[in-house]
């Protein structure tokens, strides 16, 4: 599956506790040749280590080892290398298994709890945001859906359109000297009026950023007969035709994309300096533990690839070293960082990846606070 079909009610699901152990493993992937080589290796070496844990564990009986490798199994032996992103995420316990092929990269990692590790799956979804593209000029309009990792055709609610034509008229040139303008004609405003309608529908059953993608005087008169490309995040002043291809425009929003991505981390960049002047702000491990613990979180921003193992001491988090066992009684926390990611999703709590060591200042992670 990929990050589209991440639902708010299917990743609920995903961090529902299950019966220990729901085994999580995570892998960088390569899309080309021949960097590609290496994947199937990587699996091979992940899945034996996994098999090991699980003989390991003291907490996990020979059945239930036996009954969460066939499911490994299973996924390995399903897994499309063609279909490859930049990682791989599966997920198997007794009795199912997953496979996520993810838009940005991941560390390998295999880990066993009593949920699935989601936060590679939360941190895709946020970083993919999904957006739309209105590829338009005065004779045809394309709608397209993506992620800044791709576009494809929306064919939906009329799109794609083409405006009615009509052949010349040579008595209509004769009378006014000359043929009309494209843009000023009274059948392209017809036809964008059309483009308009079609496109609030589209908006208004399925909000979305939207990228316009169009010669300077089509989008300047989509404008003025319309009012629903007038909040578009961002403009490309570029032809094209009903046959420009969803790769063709991915390069040609290439950069608006890159701008909208530095807007984004210049925000949270903003709340954050905010809330530390205004004394509403929380960084480092135990204290942001502690203000989504309590629901008083409302923006938590985590650099994308920190992780870390803690013992939790009379309701406080102790870093140690990854190589410490999981004890049964639950004190020693192999992902801390996922399980704080996932109690502040439950609280509605705002969750942003950023850049790594852009907070290296705050222990990697802080908060905005609601009080």
């Amino acid at each position: 599956m990929d990050t589209d079909a991440l639902t708010p009610g299917l990743l609920q699901e995903l961090r529902a506790t299950r019966p220990y152990p729901a085994l999580s493993l995570t892998m960088p992937t390569h899309r080309r040749a021949p960097d590609n080589a290496q994947d199937a290796v990587r699996l091979r070496n992940l899945v034996a280590e996994a098999g090991g844990r699980l003989d390991a564990d003291p907490r996990v009986t020979r059945e239930a080892a036996a009954a969460v490798k066939a499911q490994l199994d299973r996924a390995v032996a399903e897994v499309d290398q063609r279909r490859a992103l930049e990682s791989l995420v599966i997920l198997a316990d007794a009795g199912e298994y997953q496979i996520w092929q993810l838009p940005r990269t991941a560390p390998e990692r295999v880990v066993l709890s009593d949920s699935y590790l989601t936060r590679n799956l939360v941190a895709a979804k946020a970083g993919a945001q999904s957006f739309r593209v209105l590829s338009l000029s005065a004779e045809h309009a394309s709608l397209f859906s993506g992620t800044p990792d791709g576009l494809h055709p929306e064919p939906r609610d009329g799109f794609p359109l083409t405006a009615p034509h009509e052949e010349p008229n040579p008595q209509r040139e004769e009378r006014i000297g000359d043929t009309p303008s494209t843009y000023s004609s009274e059948d392209a405003r017809n036809f964008l009026r059309t483009v308009d309608e079609q496109l609030r529908t589209v908006l208004a059953a399925d909000p979305r950023p939207l990228f316009l993608v169009g010669l300077a005087p089509a989008l300047a008169l989509l404008d003025e007969v319309g009012e629903s490309a007038k909040p578009a995040v961002g403009r490309v002043a570029k032809g094209t035709t009903a046959d420009t291809s969803a790769s063709e425009l991915i390069k040609e929003l290439g950069p608006a994309l890159e701008d909208r991505r530095k807007q984004a981390a210049a925000r949270i960049r903003d709340r954050l300096d905010n809330a530390h002047s205004s004394r509403s702000f929380a960084g480092g491990l135990d204290e942001v533990w502690l203000a989504v613990r309590e629901g008083r979180a409302g923006l938590v921003a985590v650099e994308e690839h920190f992780e870390q193992t803690v013992v939790v001491t009379d309701g406080h988090l102790e870093p140690v070293g990854p190589d410490v066992t999981p004890a049964a009684d639950g004190q020693v926390r192999e992902d801390i960082v996922d399980e704080l990611v996932e109690a502040a999703l439950d609280k509605g709590c705002e969750v942003a990846f950023v850049a790594d060591d852009s907070l290296a200042g705050h222990g990697r992670l802080a908060a905005v606070l609601r009080f």
